[in-house]
């Protein structure tokens, strides 16, 4: 397992690290504490160092097997984590103030709640789930990070960007407060390449890259006929036709490829998001040994061939499908 720097906060992780919303047992159906266990503890064996977790998943499930795991492996992992929107909006709308959201005593007491749950005493990085641009200026999220990282809670802190939208957080790069962002980033969205990476870069901010599979767009296992447990949040996600949308954008990704079929999509899809410069770590949902066997696998590969990456930068998608 290859190492990437966290931007400026010293930390070395690995540049493929777990993303936990999945094993909370809520939205993502099927996945069992026992199997998740399994899952966090393959992958920790495999060399996966950095886990990213939050308060609002499952309502602190996946932060208890998260510590439960981490505790196992004797404390030789990053645990990252964020603090719920104080309204449970997801995203952050325009218009809403910080004192609805992310009033700073809120922070520091979610902070505390993920904290016990983890089971420790303090976390490698705390972020705000949403983002506001509009709370650009606002002291209540500027005080709070400050006094977690003065207190020992956190040893660094950042924002996870709203979904498919990553230039609202330029500005609050550029005000030098934040050590990490964490953005959509996959081979249907390609917008954090214009701007947002550049200005990481720029100022040496982490890069988290999330949803590389598009909720399983990429992993070429969803066609018209895919069904999804009751409860499942993908059914919303791939409501209407948008499973058949699906199908037809992954069949002209692997007809441009040359690819005899999608199996090897997966690894590719991984490969596109770390052959990325700026990107720190890429943290797909990972809920069985066989997703966990699968992600390693890309780390080590080095980028994707030029050519590649240039029929994939063809295959941006701009759409929503989490409206």
């Amino acid at each position: 397992m290859k190492h990437r720097k966290l931007g400026r906060t010293g930390f070395e992780v690995s540049e493929i690290g777990y993303g936990a919303w999945g094993i909370s047992g809520a939205q993502w159906i099927g996945a069992s504490s026992d199997s998740s266990l399994l899952a966090l503890r393959a992958a920790i064996e495999r060399g996966i160092d950095f886990i990213d977790t939050a308060l609002a998943y499952g309502d602190g499930v996946s932060e208890r097997l998260v510590g439960q795991a981490v505790r196992e492996a004797g404390g030789r992992v990053r645990v990252a984590t964020k603090v719920p929107p104080k309204n449970r909006v997801w995203p952050a709308r325009l218009g809403t103030g910080i004192e609805d959201v992310f009033p700073y005593e809120y922070i520091m007491a979610s902070t505390e709640e993920s904290l016990r749950n983890l089971n420790m005493d303090c976390v490698d990085l705390q972020q705000l789930h949403v983002w506001n641009p509009e709370w650009i200026h606002r002291d209540e999220w500027k005080r709070a990070f400050e006094d977690l990282k003065k207190s020992g809670k956190a040893r660094a802190v950042g924002i996870s960007i709203n979904d498919h939208q990553p230039d609202t957080a330029i500005e609050i790069i550029e005000t030098g407060l934040i050590d990490s962002v964490q953005v959509i980033y996959n081979v249907f969205d390609q917008t954090p390449e214009a701007k947002l990476f550049p200005a990481c870069i720029k100022h040496n901010i982490g890069v988290i890259a999330r949803v590389p599979f598009d909720e399983g767009s990429l992993t070429g296992r969803i066609n018209a006929d895919t069904v999804f447990p009751e409860g499942d949040f993908r059914n919303g996600y791939f409501k209407g036709d948008r499973k058949q949308q699906v199908a037809d954008h992954v069949a002209a990704i692997v007809d441009d490829l040359g690819l005899e079929d999608a199996a090897a999509l997966p690894n590719i899809a991984m490969r596109f998001c770390l052959s990325a410069p700026a990107v720190s770590a890429v943290i797909p949902g990972m809920r069985s040994l066989s997703s966990v066997t699968g992600n390693v696998t890309a780390s080590g590969q080095g980028p994707l061939p030029e050519q590649v990456l240039e029929i994939l930068r063809r295959h941006q998608w701009n759409r929503n499908f989490y409206a």
